[in-house]
């Protein structure tokens, strides 16, 4: 149901907002929180970049103990308002209310002053600092190294977030850089925290536990600012929520009262594509296009996870998944896979046939290899080129490259191309990389990735922070390299997502890989058994 479209001053928005609030609570609840001052309101807000009105006239309103969702597609304009309401982009135009006072966000140093912590989508780490270091300088200087370490152990711990503090980032999965900004979020006590899809790292138990976690901090006054396209996670969690759709508000809902169809029409303006997953029957007598033979790789480095007797095979017309908490191999498999990592055995990893543990990634490209990798800006697309240069990260054969010599109108052509099928929010092919929100620039670079008509696809973390619109696109368009004969090796934290798209599933955990199980007979519940590294005490409880 929408209860309301936010064009108008913020004062009737906010009553509309806390009316759905308040109907999920007691009487006395509701006359507390009616009667209580919003804990953030703004009015107005206004954002302009050269092209882009990324804020247009927004209206919000959260009250103390209220979880509020946001809602929209990749470039609705989140992010931005977001980064206004923390200080880290000053608004055009506008006001922003604090506990019912006028306030001036103009650093982060003062959104934490004031009691507003942020989990950005794009971390903003310092790779050659460790975790202590790092969580270090968000609180206040006072705080003693061994008391900060000993905090963040027993945040960890209670929350299903571990962290080893002295580990230096750079060392780290992308998964586990969001824990770090999650537990240095929580560390501040926080009166309004705004989180940016915190959940991916997680299994489903620890996201029940996260999920508890979040309501105590509700029932103890803290707001909560809740981005996510996981829409069942909204509906289960959320009091309200706030749906933007091209920089503009354009209604707020009770999510508990929508079927996640519906939210996703008001996101998104049409009804999503749905996807049509057929088992290929033939798929086990098909070609074997990838097989990890027995993959065995030490610690590259000291926080590294050894990877131990890694068997797996995809064959031709066939996806398969491996799911698992991030931190346990995803990443160190991923470098042995795409020729990053050269330290494996020739024959631990057959491409097409060919023995390819030892060949640089090119070579593995030149075996019909399409990878995309799980960290976007820094190893899928290099921040400060163009999309139109980008392009030639794996393109650098005719007609791209010709005699030696770059085409360049060929390139821009190419990512032009890109842009308008995947519809890419961009400026154009001449728009860089860091330009993009982070679902646009996946959805480039899978498109950059399937423009070669790969062999065999593998690809990290296909659809994290993507809208919904997004998502089913690219879930379309793995299904459809599928049909086309190509074998796809899908990694991913998302079980939904695993689960939509996979004829078998594995589970990565502690380094080992578990055995796979048709998606058909696989079960929630023992896939987050199995990231435990359960599998074995599991199949001998089954035949008990």
């Amino acid at each position: 149901m929408l209860l309301a479209s936010r064009s108008g001053a913020p004062g009737p928005a906010s009553a509309i907002v806390l009316d759905s609030f308040c109907n999920g609570l007691s009487l006395t609840q509701a006359e507390e929180v009616t009667s209580t001052i919003p804990r953030l309101q703004i009015a107005h807000i206004r954002k302009a970049y050269p092209g882009v009105l990324a804020n247009d006239d927004i209206n919000l309103s959260v009250a103390p103990g209220e979880i509020h969702a946001v809602l929209g597609e990749n470039g609705a304009g989140k992010s931005t308002l977001m980064k206004i309401i923390f200080g880290t982009v000053k608004p055009d135009a506008g006001e922003i209310f604090w506990n019912g006072a006028p306030a001036h966000i103009a650093n982060p140093h003062i959104a934490r002053q004031l009691g507003i912590a942020m989990v950005f989508q794009h971390f903003s780490l310092f790779d050659t600092l460790t975790v202590a270091e790092n969580i270090a300088l968000g609180l206040a200087s006072d705080v003693s190294m061994p008391e900060l370490v000993a905090q963040i152990r027993q945040t960890g711990d209670k929350y299903g977030l571990e962290l080893e503090p002295h580990r230096h980032v750079h060392t780290l999965s992308v998964g586990e850089r969001q824990r770090v900004e999650i537990v240095r979020a929580l560390l501040t006590n926080p009166q309004l925290l705004i989180l940016d899809e915190p959940t991916s790292v997680l299994t489903p138990q620890a996201v029940d536990k996260l999920f508890v976690t979040l309501r105590k901090l509700a029932a103890e006054g803290c707001s909560i600012l809740y981005i996510s396209h996981k829409l069942d996670e909204i509906r289960a969690l959320c009091h309200s929520a706030t749906v933007m759709r091209g920089g503009r508000v354009t209604g707020i809902c009770d999510p508990r009262q929508e079927t996640s169809a519906g939210l996703s029409r008001m996101m998104i303006g049409d009804e999503l594509v749905r996807l049509q997953r057929e088992r290929n029957p033939d798929s086990m007598r098909s070609e074997r296009k990838l097989h990890i033979n027995r993959l065995c790789l030490p610690k590259a480095h000291l926080f590294a996870t050894e990877l131990k007797d890694i068997e797996c095979e995809v064959r031709a017309g066939e996806i398969v998944g491996i799911a698992g908490v991030s931190g346990n191999g995803q990443q160190e498999l991923l470098a042995a896979l795409s020729g990053e990592d050269q330290r494996a055995a020739p024959n631990m990893v057959m491409l097409a046939g060919s023995a390819a543990g030892q060949l640089a990634p090119n070579s593995r490209r030149a075996l019909g290899l399409g990878l995309v990798p799980e960290e976007r800006l820094g190893r899928g697309a290099v921040p400060t080129l163009d999309l139109a240069a980008n392009m030639l990260l794996s393109h650098q054969k005719p007609p791209y490259v010709k005699r030696g010599m770059i085409d360049f109108a060929y390139a821009r052509k190419s990512a032009a191309s890109i842009i308008e099928r995947f519809k890419v929010k961009a400026s154009g092919p001449g728009a860089l990389a860091k330009s993009l929100s982070g679902g646009n620039l996946q959805k480039f670079i899978v498109g950059r990735e399937l423009e070669r008509k790969p062999g065999v696809f593998i690809v990290a973390q296909p659809t994290w922070g993507v809208d919904v619109g997004a998502a089913a696109q690219i879930h379309a368009e793995i299904l459809a390299l599928k049909q086309e004969g190509c074998a796809v090796l899908i990694i991913s934290e998302e079980l939904d997502e695993l689960f939509a798209l996979c004829d078998r599933l594995h589970v990565i955990a502690k380094g080992r890989l578990s055995p796979s199980i048709a998606i058909e007979q696989a079960t929630r519940e023992q896939v987050g058994l199995w990231m435990s590294g359960l599998w074995q005490d599991a199949a001998e409880a089954a035949h008990a």
